[in-house]
């Protein structure tokens, strides 16, 4: 009887934990999945501007083969364009 109350008491604390372990994993993918900045996927590029006053802000594209050039985005995700010609993007310091 002993036994089998630690078997079950270690059983549930494994289950416990691995629980816990699922949680974190499930709360941290969205966030990966479109993380501030510049991300890319396998075929476009983005640029996500994390921020909860809504302001706007002006980043800079780099561009392949191309001159680049500022663009004003709003809180959130914007599609800046394929991956292929996108070689990054970042906030310039100012509002717009």
């Amino acid at each position: 009887m002993r036994i089998r109350r630690a078997v079950t008491g270690a059983l549930g604390a494994a289950a416990l934990v691995l629980t816990s372990f699922g949680a974190v994993t499930a709360a941290a993918g969205p966030a990966a999945a479109n993380p501030c900045g510049f991300f890319e996927t396998s075929s476009d590029a983005y640029y996500n501007h994390c921020t909860s006053d809504g302001s706007r802000v002006v980043i800079k594209v780099e561009v392949a083969l191309a001159p680049d050039y500022e663009r004003c985005v709003s809180p959130g995700t914007t599609w800046l364009g394929s991956a292929s010609k996108i070689q990054g993007a970042y906030y310039v310091g100012r509002t717009c």
